[in-house]
């Protein structure tokens, strides 16, 4: 990275490059070994933010230290909670180069979000340039090994103080990275999930498409529920019938039933996870039947019944692909392939998993090499 003069810097990621303020931090902080990564738990040095304003839009891109922020007790965000994020990771590959994977549907997903959410649209271009800048600066803090990456968190708040049930006029974006392990502790092994009828996620014309912060609160009891029982997780089923599946808590679901990959449909009340999409589209690259279906909790207890529930896993970017070894639903208690991970989870697990790391072919042109900076003016030393 090299930076001009004024602290200014460009990234060549498009046809519209813009120059992104820095400020860098007089006091890095020390980096994690990367056999002690966890997830979520430590942050970079630097943090990327930019401003909306009613009658201006968006402005004032920059990068700075991380720090916290200092918000009116009246600010919209905490009494309204008009807030939207997303989730994406950038990956170290044994060739040194930093990837990001679908860095392009993640944006297309936080626009998706605020559009629900009455926030204001994002550039979706300068949001790529943010991904780009802020890691730039901070690729330091990419970890090299298998299983490891760099999280990236892009977020929107409501940021105008006022109380009153509206849109707010004036928002701040923000992106935060974190360098981090496995999701579960029990990483690629099988987890154990717990399915509910007693508390519900979204409904039909909810905002459960959408990836916004209250989603995540109202999941929180049924989840501590389900921990107490000895259970990773919830499985979610629908709000109306709580009889057909609907997704984990922090991944969508898949199940094999004899040769049929099965994944509830993009309804409205599910969120159209990017992992998701990349799952399904090797499955059917691989010539596999593909089904997105409802299907019932019943039908799921049937096959194990009858021997043909062979599979069963989650897809998300925290967790990318994890193994589902046991379900419990109402008192009963589901081991799905003896408990352990079956030969296609596995293979879809090491197909993302290569191509993130720039180890296999990438097709579909998931990933993208992190960009070289340019200077804006004259170089500094």
């Amino acid at each position: 990275m090299v930076f001009d003069r004024d602290g200014y810097i460009w990234i060549d990621s498009g046809s519209r490059p813009t120059p992104i303020a820095i400020s860098k931090t007089q006091a890095p902080k020390p980096r994690p070994a990367d056999d002690e990564l966890q997830f979520g738990t430590v942050f970079t040095d630097h943090m990327f933010l930019m401003d909306y304003t009613e009658g201006k839009g968006w402005h004032d891109p920059r990068v700075a230290p991380y720090q916290p922020f200092s918000l009116d007790p009246a600010t919209a965000v905490l009494h309204y909670a008009q807030a939207v994020f997303d989730g994406l990771k950038a990956f170290r590959g044994s060739d040194g180069t930093v990837r990001l994977f679908r860095a392009a549907k993640h944006i297309e997903r936080l626009n998706n979000s605020c559009e629900r959410l009455c926030i204001p649209r994002l550039d979706p271009e300068l949001v790529l340039q943010s991904f780009h800048s802020l890691v730039s600066l901070d690729k330091a803090w990419v970890p090299a090994k298998r299983g490891t990456a760099l999280y990236m968190r892009p977020t929107v708040i409501a940021a105008e103080p006022f109380l009153g049930v509206r849109p707010a006029k004036t928002y701040i974006y923000f992106l935060i990275l974190s360098p981090v392990g496995s999701y579960y502790a029990e990483g690629i092994n099988p987890v154990r999930i717990l399915a509910t009828d007693t508390y519900v996620r979204a409904v039909k014309g909810g905002t459960g498409a959408a990836k916004t912060a209250g989603n995540y609160a109202a999941s929180i009891f049924a989840a501590e529920e389900a921990k107490k029982q000895g259970y990773t997780q919830v499985l979610w089923l629908d709000a109306v019938e709580h009889k057909y599946l609907d997704e984990v808590g922090t991944m969508n679901i898949m199940v094999k039933i004899g040769d049929e990959v099965i994944t509830p449909p993009l309804s409205g009340s599910i969120l159209a996870g990017v992992t998701r999409d990349s799952i399904l589209t090797l499955c059917r690259d691989w010539g596999l039947t593909v089904s997105e279906r409802p299907i019932s909790i019943d039908e799921v207890i049937a096959a194990a019944a009858d021997g043909t529930l062979a599979e069963f896993w989650g897809t998300g970017t925290a967790a990318v692909v994890s193994p589902i070894g046991e379900l419990g639903y109402k008192g009963h208690k589901i081991v799905i392939n003896g408990g352990k991970t079956g030969p296609l989870t596995q293979k879809l697990y090491d197909a993302i998993v290569s191509i993130q790391y720039g180890e296999a072919a990438d097709p579909h042109g998931w990933t993208t090499a992190l960009p070289a900076a340019r200077l804006t003016k004259t170089a500094a030393g």
